[in-house]
């Protein structure tokens, strides 16, 4: 599973070009991103693939030296569940 990258956006596309998991994180002010939307097609869920989104944006975060804040439900559990990437929050504010 190889995810696609672009500046606000991580995704995976099948073989015929068509987006199949998506996470969009926009920019929010300089050096923080929000975290607004995690997609799955109904076929790949429960498969970790959301998860597997959010460790590569937690990547892209890291290299670039950016903060997130998370506005999609899923995001939001999944920083709370994983406590080793608190340090990529920024405040609300």
């Amino acid at each position: 599973m190889e995810f696609q990258r672009e500046e606000n956006r991580i995704w995976l596309a099948d073989a015929s070009g068509q987006k199949i998991a998506q996470l969009l994180f926009p920019a929010r002010s300089e050096g923080v991103v929000t975290v607004s939307s995690t997609y799955v097609d109904p076929a790949l869920r429960g498969q970790g693939v959301a998860s597997r989104l959010m460790e590569a944006l937690t990547q892209e975060l890291r290299a670039s030296g950016r903060k997130a804040v998370p506005v999609c439900s899923y995001a939001v559990r999944w920083f709370e569940e994983h406590p080793e990437a608190a340090d990529l929050l920024a405040e609300k504010g």
